[in-house]
């Protein structure tokens, strides 16, 4: 599933107030990361992700590795943050990002 233009920014607008759940550093993506990273878009669907490499490329190549590893689609990247994305179904309401951010602002 793609997202569409209108997803991501909406996405954007809810994941400027979030703080990064996760940091990936020189270490790389380990499994207590991957882990954690599957357990927070599982709880959030949306998260901020820290990417604490120096290297541009580098980052871009681990980005691309956490969603090939998460299934999460990734919303935006600026510097060293990136924002992820993966839909849960069974998702608690009151963890979930998004479905909080709609209640509080009345749009569900």
């Amino acid at each position: 599933m793609s997202l569409s233009q209108a997803q991501k920014k909406a996405f954007r607008s809810i994941g400027h107030h979030l703080d990064p759940v996760v940091t990936v550093s020189e270490n790389g993506a380990s499994e207590g990361v991957l882990a954690e990273l599957d357990r927070a878009l599982r709880d959030h669907e949306l998260v901020k992700v820290k990417l604490a490499l120096p290297d541009r490329d580098d980052r871009a190549a681990m980005l691309d590795e956490l969603v090939t590893a998460s299934g999460a689609e990734p919303v935006q990247t600026i510097g060293k943050m990136a924002l992820l994305y993966r839909h849960n179904p069974r998702v608690n309401p009151k963890l979930s990002n998004i479905t909080r951010f709609e209640e509080h602002h009345g749009r569900r």
